[in-house]
């Protein structure tokens, strides 16, 4: 609609989108409409004015709101880190994806007064923050919600001897500097124990002096490397005495209404042959109503974790700050005490348990005609691992199998294939990303890594879970009760374009529009399968897409394709299915009136949405740093053999590179690429040499040298062997015609070793 065309009093396309960037909160069409008093054919004029910013990339849309690209989340948690020149307060976010771009920098506004108590933050403390507009100098502004745990002012490094007799420092993080520390300020330090130390004097000439505040373990102990990771990220693990023992005091809860007797349904569990705690139960049946020909009914039943997790007790608390449980290739950081976890709350065999049941009816096509939600009491008919429910379904049950093959597995079975129907009709995003395993020895190093098969019985109780969620999410938005939703956005404006101009290097449309589905992805998935692009494709697919978080604005979940969802299924090691257990016993009058969901205002789930989204990201990025430092001690004696790698990821220093056996991640400094001069080329997703036109793309097989390992910190470096191909006519016209707009040739940039693969 030209402007001329527009309704008087319809408001530029610079008001509107400067009202979206200065009110991140309130940015729906509604809201602009109400913003500037439109009515009528100017409320149509802004349908078309947004439009045509969002199709030239200047707004996105998330959902119902519209957002500024690239802007943060509405509420984050920040580590306040110096100050400006003026003395205000300035942060970055405790956990941050690069793959998301630069970290942002965060200006906290000062406390307003005469509003309840003052919050003033300091340098290293951990703030729960409002996140504003962005200003002229890119800095962002935030306001305090809330003052969370101070992080220790110290440094994690192990005690090392020196030739000399004396004692130093070796910090765990690459950034960080050696220190020296006297004898006296050892404690009861030992070389090769993991310390926390505080710099008691940085010197311009020469190491910085420190002091041992605390002995964390021998580096030599099984656990060592996840304790790094534990401690660099302030991930709590050690459960205060009042958690406890109210965890030991728990009573089991007694068969009256409204809980209701379930324990002759032949539910069954199946999980990780390793797994302590049993948290879901499922059963499928065919369904005899003569009304639903060829349809099945499908129960889960999730572990009662509310009845023993009340709202404001001591648990409670502490369960809101871990946010979700860790696991490390060497241990589990639980959420709840293992009195909780593993005894009262898991879904043993033969033993009496409390859940949260759903029970869901679907047609012969996998739609679902109805579901209700139920509190009951179970008893687990059976225990399987996966691998033992697939062996069984596949013809070869063992003598635990055997006697439920017929009764139990085949009818859940024949749901699962009915499930699987409706399943592709919604056509969720379907990337073939393989996870791999590491496989410990007893004395704690890397036995092997191994790429575990994706097998049916994993997809079963997938699909069951994300069938329960949706049900979860249903009856409460029916019900208008507030909860925390799993969110995940479509992709930016700015991805799709990037991921569009690369598929046109490999002849693959992707079509123009906000309204892009996840079978548009998959179409392209499709059409490289079984071929050399195939590891390329599906890598640069992931890249697009957002990221997942929690929030009590639903906004649906793209990668499933799902209006609404919300985690249901995992309360002893999630706080967000927690919440939505409290939510459905208060919705539906299921509880006792301690353990359903308190009086609680938006605000107050956009803060507990906040601190989970925060914690479930520290959690991933504390489990990618432990791999990261074993496969790097693993590696450590072998400097100089050649590996079989991908590249799989590239910065304007270098190339990233995933080791095929291992899964390890390593880097290759530009400078070790070759004689060219390398380009990194983002729209293609390579590095091009400017003389030749040669080069490397993401997803390519190559074969490296290991140039060097930092044990402690898991950096990994390597050199080229692999010489650079041909990247063809596209990407060489391309190169040329970038070339002529270049001012000069920088100098070669040599990388450190580092990690370029982010998890959605």
């Amino acid at each position: 609609m030209s402007k001329a065309a527009r309704p008087k009093g319809t408001p530029s396309r610079e008001a509107i989108a400067a009202f979206i960037r200065d009110n991140p909160q309130k940015a729906t069409k509604r809201d602009i409409a109400r913003a500037f008093g439109l009515k009528g054919d100017a409320r149509v004029a802004l349908k078309h004015v947004l439009r045509e910013l969002e199709e030239e990339g200047l707004i996105e849309k998330r959902g119902k709101r519209l957002a500024t690209p690239g802007s943060l989340p509405p509420v984050m948690v920040l580590e306040v880190t110096g100050r400006d020149p003026d003395g205000g307060l300035l942060a970055r976010p405790i956990e941050w994806d690069t793959e998301r771009g630069a970290v942002p920098r965060i200006a906290i506004a000062p406390p307003k007064k005469g509003r309840g108590k003052v919050i003033v933050p300091g340098v290293g403390d951990r703030v729960l923050t409002r996140i504003g507009e962005q200003a002229e100098d890119g800095a962002y502004a935030g306001r305090v919600i809330k003052r969370l745990d101070r992080k220790k002012a110290a440094v994690l490094g192990v005690v090392r001897r020196t030739d000399k007799g004396g004692y130093r420092i070796e910090p765990t993080e690459r950034k960080q500097s050696e220190m020296e520390v006297d004898k006296a300020d050892l404690g009861d330090a030992k070389p090769g124990d993991l310390v926390e130390v505080e710099t008691t004097r940085s010197g311009r000439h020469g190491l910085s002096k420190a002091k041992v505040l605390e002995v964390i373990g021998s580096l030599k102990s099984e656990k060592a490397v996840s304790m790094i990771a534990i401690h660099a990220h302030g991930i709590p693990h050690i459960f205060p005495d009042e958690v406890l023992a109210e965890a030991e005091a728990a009573k089991r809860p007694r068969l009256v209404p409204p809980r209701e007797d379930w324990r002759e349904v032949p539910l069954m569990t199946i999980d990780p042959e390793t797994a302590k705690d049993h948290d879901d139960a499922v059963h499928g049946a065919p369904d005899h109503d003569p009304k639903n020909p060829g349809g099945h009914i499908v129960t889960v039943a999730i572990a009662d974790v509310a009845h023993f997790v009340r709202p404001g007790s001591a648990l409670d608390r502490e369960a809101q700050k871990r946010g979700n449980s860790v696991y490390f290739p060497d241990r589990v950081v639980p959420m709840l005490p293992e009195r909780i976890s593993n005894d009262l709350c898991s879904l043993r065999e033969n033993e009496d348990r409390p859940a949260m049941a759903v029970r869901m009816v679907f047609d012969a096509q996998g739609r679902k005609r109805s579901h209700s939600f139920h509190r009951i009491m179970m008893r687990s008919h059976a225990k399987l691992s996966y691998e033992q429910a697939q062996q069984a379904i596949d013809g070869a049950p063992d003598e635990t199998a055997a006697p439920v093959l017929d009764t139990i597995l085949k009818p859940l079975w024949a749901a699962y294939r009915c499930l699987l129907k409706g399943r592709k009709d919604r056509e969720p995003l379907e990337l073939d990303i393989p996870e791999r395993k590491i496989v410990l020895g007893e004395d704690g190093t890397v036995d092997k890594v191994v790429v575990p098969p994706r097998l049916d019985a994993h997809k079963l109780i997938e699909e069951c879970m994300i069938q329960a969620n949706v049900a979860a999410a249903e009856t409460l938005e029916k019900k208008k009760q507030a909860l925390v939703f799993r969110i995940h956005d479509a992709p930016a404006l700015a991805k799709q374009e990037a991921l569009r101009e690369f598929l046109k290097t490999l002849d693959i449309p992707l079509a123009r529009g906000a309204q892009l589905r996840p079978s548009a992805f998959n179409a392209i998935l499709d059409r490289v399968e079984d071929t050399d692009h195939s590891p390329l494709v599906h890598g640069v697919v992931l890249r697009s897409q957002s990221q997942a978080e929690y929030s009590p604005d639903n906004i649906g979940h793209f990668g499933l394709n799902l209006k609404r969802y919300a985690h249901f299924t995992s309360p002893i090691r999630r706080y967000a299915d927690l919440i939505v257990h409290r939510a459905l016993i208060r919705a539906l009058g299921l509880g006792d009136g301690g353990d359903e969901l308190p009086d609680m205002e938006l605000d107050q789930l956009r803060e507990i949405a906040g601190l989970i989204s925060s914690a479930e990201r520290r959690a991933v990025n504390a489990e990618r740093d432990t791999v990261d430092r074993l496969i790097a001690e693993h590696l450590d004696g072998r400097v100089g053999e050649t590996f079989d790698a991908r590249v799989s990821g590239m910065t304007s220093s270098g190339l990233f590179v995933t080791l095929d056996a291992y899964g390890a991640d390593g880097f290759i400094p530009a400078s070790k690429l070759g004689e060219d001069y390398y380009r990194h080329d983002e729209a293609l997703h390579a590095m091009v040499g400017e003389r030749t036109g040669r080069g490397y793309r993401l997803g390519d097989a190559v074969e490296v040298r290991l140039a060097e390992v930092q044990a402690l910190a898991g950096a990994i470096r390597f050199d080229m062997e692999s010489d650079p191909r041909d990247l063809g006519k596209t990407m060489k016209s391309r190169h040329k015609a970038t070339r002529g707009q270049r001012s000069g040739r920088p100098a070669r940039r040599s990388g450190r070793a580092g990690r370029g693969k982010g998890k959605r």
